[in-house]
């Protein structure tokens, strides 16, 4: 990037700030990026700046309620389990067409989901860009935000990179994955509204889409444990367990298999990491050429 006087280290929904505080860390081997390094965090919740402040001591962040309210300028940005909580709406296939999936009120006064009548234009043009049949009862689901094209527009426009980890198909297709998740347990969407975090599975083609549409580019997506293992995550554990106890290196290889595993169940498959950033940048670390965003059908 030049090495800027001044960068944005930004984290999208920072949680409790364990993240940043690792990537900070890290940085301690770069003193000149973390010179120039700015922290920012998008973050509406009190109680959650609350323990992000806890977690970074001696750092002063800049807190924002939206990412359209950090400063100009080339940033580096991190979102973890961001975007599958951002709102989303389903179309369900009829025998006429697609129609909008709808909450309403049950015979009994609770909240119950519906189907608008009338057909949806929307769902017909997402529906055309995915792979037949689409039977009757089919689900499709269309990420509402905004925030992806803004990303790619700030930083084809300003400068830097975004990485974006998240679990979801590497290919988009068909299906409802709407869920809540109250106390570890999954719930019903519409049992407890406020009370339960709702998620969704996140299309990384329609991500990819939308950045390049709006002038960045687009690599990946690559499945988490595969971009770990390229960045060194095996030796970086082999290396953590030299001089240690038979008991910490069980624990470094039970952490090791949990974010890097690829079986059909671990994270390391379920996940998945897209990078957009400005194209003067090149090939990202982690990604090769080829896997620059094409059209799944090019």
């Amino acid at each position: 990037m030049g090495a800027p006087d001044a960068i944005h280290l930004v984290e999208l929904g920072p949680g409790r700030g364990t993240l940043m505080a690792d990537a900070l860390r890290a940085a301690r081997l770069m003193p000149a990026f973390l010179e120039a390094a700015q922290v920012h965090l998008v973050e509406t919740s009190p109680a959650l700046r609350e323990r992000q402040k806890a977690a970074l001591p001696g750092i002063t962040p800049h807190w924002h309620d939206r990412l359209e309210d950090v400063p100009p300028g080339p940033a580096i940005i991190l979102a973890n389990e961001f975007l599958d909580a951002l709102p989303i709406s389903q179309f369900v296939r009829g025998r006429e067409g697609w129609h909008e999936r709808r909450v309403g009120l049950g015979p009994d006064g609770g909240l119950v989901f519906g189907v608008d009548p009338r057909p949806a234009p929307l769902g017909a043009a997402l529906a055309r860009r995915l792979p037949e049949p689409h039977p009757e009862g089919a689900v499709l689901e269309h990420l509402e935000s905004g925030i992806p094209a803004l990303l790619a527009a700030r930083l084809a426009a300003q400068g830097g990179a975004a990485l974006i980890i998240d679990y979801g198909p590497a290919r988009p297709g068909l299906g409802d994955t709407l869920q809540a998740v109250r106390a570890h347990v999954y719930s019903d969407p519409l049992a407890e509204p406020g009370e339960a975090d709702l998620t969704a599975h996140v299309d990384f083609t329609a991500l990819a889409r939308a950045a390049r549409a709006a002038g960045a580019a687009a690599y990946g997506p690559l499945r988490q444990g595969d971009f770990l293992v390229r960045l060194g995550i095996v030796q970086r554990a082999e290396r953590l367990q030299q001089n240690t106890n038979a008991s910490q290196r069980k624990a470094i290889t039970a952490a090791l298999t949990r974010l890097a595993g690829m079986g059909t169940t671990d994270m390391g498959a379920l996940f998945k990491v897209l990078c957009l950033s400005d194209p003067a940048l090149g090939t990202p670390p982690g990604f090769a050429p080829e896997e620059a965003f094409s059209e799944p059908d090019a």
